[in-house]
């Protein structure tokens, strides 16, 4: 299968830091990808150069055949680059519906002449991603009112609302209970596949990481040590003695033994 993302090279300094050094990698549409790391490691520079907060010092990032380097945060995302934060933003005083009718909005041109006519905005279209991501039924409460796991929920249904191709998740259960965690995870892995979507997301949770991601990659001090299915990562000496430690890694499979 033909890569959706390429990355090439990748590299950014700040001052004689290297944040990022010669990263490179590749998603195919469908696929579930992890970036881990301990902090510092370059995971946050690396997702704000892939949709164009920052500009990279060298390297290539080829979307669906096109060179994206240099565009601006908004020409990404109209290009198909959708992303979720590890800190939800929503309009708390607006309903879930009209959150992701701004979004739409916004992304069709119609931003600019949404006064008097918000309500009826994409209105279908709205609803048609709550109930993906099964928060129709709260389609007409306020945000400030939500729980955080339909926060979560909504922010996931706004990253879906400019048809991505390709989806950044920087944490997306950060703040969960670990059964809403597993339900948030499992219903993105559903939906990018089921729609061909992949999916680059962060996460501290190994659960999280080892259950739900095709392949893992880990980055440490700005490079990638380490590449490949959740099981041979687990397995990897550079990732346990680096980042993991033996007992993170392994504690799941002696409880389950």
């Amino acid at each position: 299968m033909s890569a959706l993302l390429e990355v090439k090279g990748l590299m950014k300094s700040y001052g004689g830091v290297h944040a990022v050094r010669g990263v490179s990698f590749a998603v195919a549409p469908g696929e579930i990808l992890a970036l881990i790391g301990p902090n510092g490691a370059g995971k946050s520079t690396c997702f704000n150069m892939l949709n164009g907060q920052i500009e990279p010092d060298a390297g290539s990032i080829i979307l669906a055949g096109e060179e994206i380097v240099g565009l601006p945060p908004r020409a990404v995302w109209r290009r198909g680059v959708g992303r979720t934060f590890q800190i939800t933003a929503t309009f708390a005083s607006m309903t879930v519906r009209e959150n992701v009718q701004v979004t739409l909005l916004s992304f069709h041109g119609g931003l600019r002449a949404m006064v008097g006519y918000a309500g009826a905005a994409h209105r279908q279209e709205a609803d048609r991603l709550l109930a993906l991501v099964g928060m129709e039924a709260q389609a007409e409460r306020p945000c400030g009112e939500l729980a955080y796991g339909d926060l979560k929920r909504l922010e996931l249904a706004i990253a879906l609302a400019n048809d991505p191709r390709l989806l950044l998740m920087d944490e997306p259960t950060a703040g969960m209970a670990p059964k809403e965690r597993v339900d948030l995870m499992r219903l993105t892995a559903e939906i990018a596949r089921t729609k061909g979507i992949g999916v680059l997301f962060t996460e501290h949770d190994m659960d999280v990481v080892f259950e739900h991601a095709d392949a893992v990659m880990v980055l440490n001090r700005g490079e990638l040590i380490a590449r490949g299915t959740p099981a041979q990562v687990r397995k990897d000496p550079d990732v346990r003695a680096i980042y993991l430690g033996e007992g993170l890694l392994y504690n799941r499979e002696e409880s389950a033994a």
